[in-house]
């Protein structure tokens, strides 16, 4: 049986539970560590200064573009700026998808961004198949698509079990953030 080691593929890592932007940046690491060039595309986050995004930046094979309002989205809150923002990073996206600038791209939180209607799964599909050939995609956040799901070659569903949180507890530095 031989295997297939050609880059290409797409991910999408959706559920509930922690750990999916977490398990993307460890993909992104494992990446740079055999010389890859990782673009993360974040959807939603602005200025957020994660643990991941601090160690992202001493790989010189990593970059992190951020793209949101700094704002929480949920139930009838969405603005124009958020939808702006969206579509700000499916171009950036795009751009990095196309125009050789990465082997790996991960679209952090745009399945959110589906979900709240920011940006078309249409829109995020049409990415997918533009991209330059041997670009692999990760496609992160709760509330993935369907049609994300079935376009995809790997899909992880991170379920909760038992989260600190239920009991009202807040996030830690170095590990919820």
């Amino acid at each position: 049986m031989s295997i297939d080691t050609r880059l290409g593929r797409v991910h999408v890592i959706t559920g509930p539970g922690k750990g999916k932007t977490t398990a993307a940046f460890g993909l992104a690491m494992r990446a740079a560590g055999h010389g890859l060039k990782v673009c993360i595309v974040q959807f939603m986050k602005t200025g957020e200064i994660t643990g991941e995004v601090i160690a992202a930046e001493q790989f010189k094979k990593i970059r992190v573009a951020q793209f949101g309002t700094g704002r929480f989205i949920g139930g009838n809150t969405v603005t124009d700026e958020d939808i702006r923002s969206a579509k700000k990073a499916l171009k950036h996206a795009f751009g990095q998808a196309t125009k050789g600038k990465c082997d790996l791209l991960i679209m952090d939180e745009v399945n959110v961004a589906v979900f709240f209607g920011l940006i078309a799964p249409k829109d995020v599909i049409d990415v997918l198949e533009s991209r330059s050939e041997g670009v692999e995609v990760v496609l992160t956040g709760r509330n993935a698509p369907d049609e994300f799901i079935q376009y995809a070659d790997y899909v992880s569903f991170i379920d909760t079990i038992k989260h600190p949180f239920e009991k009202g507890e807040t996030g830690r530095k170095g590990i919820e953030w």
